[in-house]
């Protein structure tokens, strides 16, 4: 197939896709419930597009998490969040974990980290966390699939709304 005449997942079935947007809500309240802060939530959620190479997300990501008081230093430093100092013990047990549920097919979450993370997250923080990332792994692999597109950056509040509405893409 070329490029062109991909076909567009959540346009040849918004179905599927209006009920995947459903789940993020779910999800979303799950998080929320479990005290995961939007701050948490978008830094794992641009760690996993970055890791998966879906541009589509990370500019979504990248979007929420400023509005959401993450800074340029914050997100740059993601990629090297072993090495760099600015993220708590909280948010790499996130970074972390989320790693693990990327990477799942090199040994799921092994027990040391699932040790590691549970001594930093609660249960109902480590199952909202999870369930955050089993959804943006979801979304990476449908806007992956089907190229999408980045638009430029002024074109952001529409994606972000069709998102919302779930009629993305």
């Amino acid at each position: 197939m070329t490029e062109a005449a991909r076909v567009h997942l959540s346009k040849s079935a918004p179905e599927a896709y209006k009920t995947l947007a459903a789940f993020s809500k779910s999800v979303g309240r799950i998080a929320d419930e479990a005290g995961i802060d939007a701050r948490l939530r978008e830094l794992v959620q641009i760690h996993v597009s970055q890791a998966n190479g879906c541009a589509y997300c990370v500019r979504v990501h990248v979007e929420r998490a400023t509005k959401a008081g993450v800074t340029a230093d914050d997100i740059a430093q993601l990629p090297v969040w072993r090495e760099s100092g600015v993220f708590s013990d909280r948010e790499r047990a996130g970074l972390e974990l989320a790693e693990c549920f990327t990477f799942i097919h090199e040994g799921g979450v092994p027990d040391d980290v699932y040790d590691r993370v549970g001594g930093i997250l609660s249960e109902a923080e480590y199952v909202g966390l999870s369930w955050i990332l089993v959804a943006i792994n979801a979304f990476n692999r449908v806007a992956i699939a089907g190229r999408y597109s980045v638009p430029p950056r002024d074109d952001l509040v529409g994606e972000d709304r069709d998102a919302a509405s779930g009629a993305a893409w």
